[in-house]
């Protein structure tokens, strides 16, 4: 009787040693390091120190005459969330939007708290500022308490921003891009005006002398 309690006390013995073996090996083989950052990144949200990626594409002024306001108005619909635009619209987590281009940058929205590296920015919402807080405000502004990562597609921004400049603003467009309109008229006049008199004449009377 001894003889079979000391056997099977082996054999027990025996099996758990074999078993603690086995999972010591299997812990050291499946071991994983802890990663370097936990979590998991989200569709459509910044991720700190990683500025959103905008798409390269011409300059924004060459978009805006042709931008379409209402297109802006379906853009402002992601802005929603946050900002009115109507005129006497109440402040929410961000500033009530009526009448916001042209004014001083972190001013001129009574009762709302801008941060301050916005209102260290200076200078006043034109259409090349707006378009580069639009792209980025974290790079605009680092520090800034808006949270949304920013517009990738320039023509999203310009028909924001034109849509923007409708709504109390209505400054005008960059100077540039009137100046352009401006040269390019008088150009295609100068090119016309000799074949509707001014050099066929003197031509028309060579060609009569050498007769």
């Amino acid at each position: 009787m001894d003889d079979r309690f000391n056997t099977i006390s082996g054999w027990v013995l025996a099996g758990g040693i074999a078993a603690l073996g086995l999972s010591i090996l299997s812990g050291e083989y499946f071991h994983a390091e802890r990663p370097e950052k936990m979590g998991y990144p989200i569709e459509g949200v910044e991720v700190e120190g990683e500025a959103g990626a905008a798409e390269a594409g011409p300059p924004i002024a060459t978009l805006l005459p042709a931008a379409d306001p209402a297109k802006g108005a379906e853009v402002f619909k992601k802005c929603a969330a946050c900002h009115t635009v109507n005129q006497g619209g109440a402040n929410g987590i961000g500033p009530n939007l009526y009448g916001t281009m042209g004014e001083p940058i972190g001013e001129g929205k009574a009762g709302f708290a801008f941060s301050d590296p916005l209102k260290a920015v200076g200078g006043n919402w034109d259409f090349d500022k707006m378009n580069a807080w639009l792209t980025s405000p974290r790079k605009f502004a680092p520090g800034t308490k808006m949270t949304f990562a920013g517009l990738s597609k320039a023509e999203d921004r310009a028909n924001l921003m034109v849509y923007l400049n409708q709504q109390g603003s209505n400054i005008p467009l960059p100077a540039a891009l009137a100046a352009a309109t401006a040269t390019d008229a008088p150009a295609e006049a100068n090119a016309t005006a000799p074949a509707e008199g001014n050099e066929a004449a003197p031509a028309a009377a060579n060609a009569t002398a050498a007769q």
